[in-house]
C-alpha cells in the first residue's frame, strides 16, 4: 500500500487570484467552481496532483521549503521573460556559462520557483 499526492498545497493571502497566476503560468484552468474571494481554489493539471491554494491570515516570511521547478516548452529565456509578464519576480540566476542552470523567480505572493531549460535548450536547438 502507497499514498499517491493527490495536492501540491500553497499558502496564500488571495487563494483564487494565485490560481489565476499559476492557471495562466501553467495554461492550466482554474477549478470552474471557484471565484474571487474563495478561500481555497485549485488549478487542475494535466497529470499529477492539483496545485491547491489555502488562504491563511499569515504572511510568507522565509524561504520556500518546497518549490515548483517548471520546464518549458520553449527555452528558458523565453518563459522567465513570459512568466516575469504574468507577474513574477526575479529572485535568482543560477545558470551557468554552457547553457545548464536554472533561474528562481517569485509568484506573486514571494512563493520561490525554478525555471529549468526548455527542450529546445537541452537539445541546442
Amino acid at each position: 500500500m502507497v499514498s499517491v499526492v493527490q495536492n501540491i498545497a500553497i499558502d496564500c493571502a488571495d487563494a483564487y487570484e494565485l490560481a489565476r497566476f499559476w492557471s495562466r503560468a501553467t495554461g492550466r484552468p482554474v477549478d470552474p467552481e471557484s471565484g474571487p474571494g474563495d478561500r481555497e481554489t485549485r488549478v487542475l493539471l494535466a497529470e499529477g496532483p492539483a496545485l491547491y491554494f489555502n488562504q491563511v491570515p499569515e504572511p510568507k516570511t522565509v524561504k520556500n521549503h518546497m518549490h515548483l521547478c517548471l520546464r518549458p516548452e520553449t527555452s528558458r529565456e523565453q518563459e522567465v521573460e513570459r512568466l516575469l509578464g504574468l507577474g513574477a519576480t526575479f529572485v535568482a540566476d543560477h545558470r551557468s556559462p554552457d547553457g545548464t542552470g536554472w533561474v528562481v523567480l517569485a509568484d506573486p505572493e514571494g512563493n520561490e520557483f525554478c525555471v529549468l531549460r526548455g527542450e529546445s535548450d537541452r537539445t541546442g536547438r
